[in-house]
């Protein structure tokens, strides 16, 4: 596509040579490691970097075609195209030059603290067990119906999101469910996505490392709802203070889910067990395989997004009831020999950690004990280590402090922050273990038949990340190994 149609719309100046505007646009880039003969560069302001920087660097390797915001003079008879806000520019000409994807799918967009991966992989199962070919955009991985691409991100980049909304379309999917992340929405990732719906989970503290504070987190979620059309649908949990919030400005049609509250579709929790939730759902009763108060909500969202995107009510609970948890999303193990029942999830909010907690308490019988193995990542919200720290002590009988992704974070500094949200007299519950293959083998040998093991904080993650390097790391094949340890003792 040619660069002036690419900029159809936009407000721009042109520095250079405005003959460029008629060349062909062969490939998009906003990483200056990543270009070809053709491609438009894309200079950002990000975080760290500025994207401007690297004009000079890469017209001297044969770069002609760049759009940012500040004055940049061209020393080598390319073309600088200068406009208000290169994010959102960035975001429209991604959609166009892959010929707007997102508006022959129906994408509906899943954001909050928690809840994002499974509410849009169960509904990724749910309407490909219903027959639609559909796609997946998720933390743990993206799908095009059964193709399995690595995530690197919960959202990709706005390139990388229309060339995958694009492959999508080109292998015929109707449907796209994804994760939206506050940060995406800040930086206005998903800015020229076309959202059939969205919808919220919930929110509590996180990420205030890169927001600032709570306001600011609780104010990039909401972004996304003020951006929906008229022709969307905003689906809220009504259940948390901050749905209200969501929806104040939106133009979009708004539905409301909830256990508590008056809501279009309601729940109600019947049982709740190891073995799954019996929830009554507008007063018809659904048998899930899933497990918690948290997924009773997950469900819930599930559920109206499946009748709002037209699917009959009866069809949908059928299905629903064969639905599985996302991988590493209260993930449990059971070792018939020793008794022991150990679980890892992905929690690593203060918020996750309490919800799924709790709903381990729930299941207590007679002596059982809850071991809880936990840390915090590195280089990340410092805020919620303490709290994190005094909720695994609040519900566990022993507490096991490691090490999650220490990143360039000292691992020992990390843990000891952790235990100083810690009352003196709970002290002696809890031990700071540094390594986390350690921490996972020793929880294992205190567990007890009946006993349950929470191994928190990495859920579906394949590696462990320690001063900058990512080395090979899974929760539950180490409990695995930690448990046919204790067998062949």
């Amino acid at each position: 596509m040619k660069l002036r149609d690419l900029l159809n719309n936009i407000r721009y100046k042109t520095h250079g040579n405005s003959d460029l505007l008629e060349s062909e646009v062969l490939s998009l880039s906003s990483d200056s490691r990543n270009f070809e003969m053709g491609t438009l560069f894309f200079a950002l302001k990000g975080v760290s970097l500025n994207g401007h920087d690297f004009i000079h660097s890469l017209e001297n390797q044969g770069v002609v075609m760049f759009l940012g915001t500040e004055l940049v003079q061209l020393n080598q008879g390319g073309i600088y195209i200068q406009v208000e806000d290169a994010k959102k520019a960035l975001g429209i000409i991604s959609s166009r030059f892959y010929d707007d994807p997102s508006h022959q799918l129906k994408v509906v967009g899943v954001t909050g603290t928690n809840g994002k991966t499974t509410i849009a992989t169960l509904l990724f199962q749910l309407f490909k067990s219903f027959g639609y070919k559909t796609g997946l955009i998720s933390t743990v991985e993206n799908k095009i119906n059964d193709i399995v691409i690595p995530a690197t991100h919960t959202t990709p980049d706005a390139i990388s999101l229309h060339a995958l909304l694009a492959s999508m379309r080109d292998h015929c999917c109707e449907y796209v469910f994804m994760e939206i992340s506050s940060h995406a929405i800040d930086q206005d990732r998903i800015y020229g996505l076309k959202i059939e719906g969205a919808i919220f989970s919930n929110i509590s503290h996180d990420h205030l490392d890169y927001h600032g504070n709570f306001q600011n987190y609780i104010y990039a979620k909401k972004k996304l709802f003020d951006q929906l059309g008229s022709k969307s649908f905003a689906l809220v949990n009504m259940d948390d203070k901050r749905g209200p919030i969501m929806i104040q400005n939106t133009e979009a049609h708004v539905y409301k889910y909830g256990l508590y509250s008056d809501v279009d579709y309601k729940g109600k929790i019947i049982e709740n067990t190891m073995e799954g939730l019996c929830l009554e759902i507008n007063q018809t009763e659904l048998n899930s395989r899933l497990v918690g108060d948290f997924n009773a909500y997950n469900l819930l969202a599930v559920y109206g997004t499946a009748l709002l995107l037209g699917e009959d009510k009866m069809d949908v609970l059928e299905h629903m009831s064969l639905l599985v948890a996302a991988e590493g999303r209260f993930d449990r193990i059971y070792d018939e020999l020793t008794g022991i029942h150990a679980i890892v999830d992905y929690a690593h909010t203060p918020d996750a950690l309490d919800k799924v907690l709790e709903t381990v308490n729930k299941m207590r019988q007679g002596s059982t004990k809850i071991i809880t193995v936990f840390g915090c990542g590195g280089n990340r919200d410092k805020a919620k280590r303490p709290e994190m720290g005094r909720l695994a002590v609040k519900w566990s009988d022993r507490v096991i402090i490691t090490s999650d992704n220490p990143r360039n974070e000292n691992p020992m500094e990390i843990l000891k922050e952790i235990e100083t949200g810690i009352d003196a007299k709970d002290k002696h519950k809890v031990f700071l273990i540094e390594d986390r293959r350690q921490a996972i083998r020793i929880s294992i040998q205190w567990a007890s038949k009946g006993d349950i093991v929470l191994v928190a904080g990495k859920g579906h993650e394949k590696y462990q990340e320690l001063a900058g390097v990512k080395y090979i790391f899974e929760d539950r094949e180490e409990i695995k190994l930690a448990l046919e340890e204790l067998k062949n003792n």
